[in-house]
């Protein structure tokens, strides 16, 4: 053979040998990757080839899907009942933007990619299963009480079962209706005007905006002065002069009641008049890293509770000078929380001091009902302050509701205690404070319980009449009649 001709057939050869080695490369190492990437078009295409499974609220699905029209190659799309009402619990499943929430968290189990809903026949055809359905634990009564309550005002609110750890609601407001992100041909335009509102429509106040809690951080540090044995009970005096000038500083930690009797005042009289200088001087005296640590246990500065939404941490810092420990006594300086976080602290002191572990999926399951999952047999829970601590605060608690600043969310026939907030917003307290409120309530005669805690960070009062008491507490008050009906 010519030598030229036998050189061109052995390159020839060896170009040939360099393709099998890439299409096999290709095809068994690399088709996943590619299968799974992003911008591959046909992954939309079969996630909307078919209807998706649904979130169901109460046994009744709040999700759907309808047939798309036009010439759309995308044969389904998503729907929503009430969308704006539960925005915070679905999130979105959109034909142009990665779904969230709920819808995110279980995406392979709603369009039946998860392996778990594979049948035999599934296998053997590798065609997709038949997808499957999230069970949430949020009670619809509950969640239309805090939507309708908080109305026009930019705010949040989280409902618990202190003995379960059912989520019974999560509300954002001002809300959106997913069902303006699901059809590709109008999402773009919806996307482009909600991230546009300074409202945030799209985040999710409840469990991912953590602010200052301002004096709902106070049944933190009480629980670590009752748990270090700094005062007996809560009806000891303590050690709190008022004015009470903040250490290494000539700031006084003014009270807002400037006539309440704060001087020396017990855990349950500062609890019930909100006396700034009794909290700041505890957690001086108690030092940040005893008030840390009781803050830890009720759930601050974890970053990986999931709900199971990943809910962003709240925050109890670090490396403070004493007044800076004393501001964060009262929940000012750099604390911050979430409403979630707010109901757990709530939710473990009615619950004599364990927490259960929070969650809003109850169970998911295949398209015939088989359980796959179980998350309420599943709820964790600790001890997070003895059972006497914890009957300590109920008391002090109750105190607020009958005789102190949470008078608004009395209601007959029930057991209340609860705690308000109003923290400082901006430099120098410039902006509109931030109105919290959180509770319990349980009812005298059948012994249901729920915790709840809200936050009403914009409305349209008047700077001098925004409270926990005159804002959220009547929020919290709709929630807990709603939940204990």
């Amino acid at each position: 053979m010519n030598k030229t001709i036998r050189r061109a057939s052995v390159f020839a050869l060896l170009l040939v040998l360099a393709l099998l080695v890439r299409a096999t490369w290709v095809q068994f190492y690399d088709g996943q990757a590619l299968a799974d990437n992003k911008d591959n078009r046909r992954n939309v295409i079969e996630t909307y080839s078919q209807p998706l499974g649904n979130i169901i609220v109460a046994g009744e699905s709040i999700t759907g899907s309808a047939r798309t029209s036009g010439s759309s190659d995308l044969k389904y799309k998503r729907t929503y009942t009430d969308g704006k009402l539960y925005a915070a619990v679905t999130g979105y499943a959109s034909q142009s933007y990665a779904p969230t929430q709920l819808e995110g968290i279980y995406q392979d189990l709603l369009n039946g990619t998860d392996n778990r809903l594979k049948t035999v026949m599934n296998t053997v055809t590798g065609e997709r299963a038949e997808p499957g359905n999230v069970i949430t634990t949020i009670d619809p009564g509950v969640q239309k009480a805090a939507y309708r309550a908080l109305g026009g005002k930019k705010g949040a609110a989280v409902a618990i079962d202190p003995e379960t750890g059912k989520i019974l609601a999560v509300v954002s407001t001002p809300s959106y209706d997913p069902s303006s992100l699901t059809d590709a041909n109008t999402a773009g335009a919806a996307w482009k005007k909600l991230t546009a509102d300074s409202d945030k429509p799209l985040t999710n106040r409840a469990l991912r905006q953590p602010l200052p809690p301002g004096s709902t951080f106070k049944l933190v540090v009480a629980a670590a002065a009752l748990e270090d044995g700094l005062y007996a009970n809560v009806d000891t005096k303590t050690d709190s002069p008022d004015p009470y000038t903040l250490p290494g500083t000539t700031t006084p930690l003014k009270n807002e009641n400037t006539s309440a009797p704060c001087a020396n005042a017990s855990i349950r009289t500062a609890l019930r008049y909100s006396c700034n200088n009794v909290f700041g001087k505890m957690a001086v005296d108690l030092g940040q890293d005893k008030v840390r640590a009781m803050a830890e246990k009720f759930g601050f500065d974890d970053d990986k509770l999931d709900v199971p939404v990943r809910a962003y941490a709240s925050v109890y810092p670090s490396n403070m000078d004493k007044a800076q420990t004393g501001l964060s006594g009262i929940g000012q300086f750099d604390v911050t929380a979430t409403p979630l976080q707010m109901a757990m602290v709530s939710a473990a002191i009615a619950n004599g001091g364990k927490l259960v572990s929070p969650h809003m999926v109850s169970q998911i399951t295949n398209s015939g009902g088989d359980v796959l999952k179980d998350y309420d047999d599943e709820a964790s829970s600790k001890q997070i302050v003895s059972s006497s601590t914890a009957e300590q605060l109920q008391s002090a608690m109750q105190t607020v509701v009958k005789d102190g600043t949470g008078t608004n969310a009395l209601i007959d026939g029930v057991t209340v205690g609860g705690k308000t907030g109003t923290a400082q917003h901006g430099e120098n307290n410039s902006k509109t404070p931030y109105a919290w409120f959180t509770s319990y309530g349980k009812s005298d005669s059948t012994g249901k319980e729920v915790a709840v805690a809200v936050l009403v960070e914009q409305s349209d009062a008047a700077r001098s009449e925004v409270s926990g008491n005159g804002l959220a507490a009547p929020v919290a008050k709709a929630m807990m009649e709603a939940a204990l009906k």
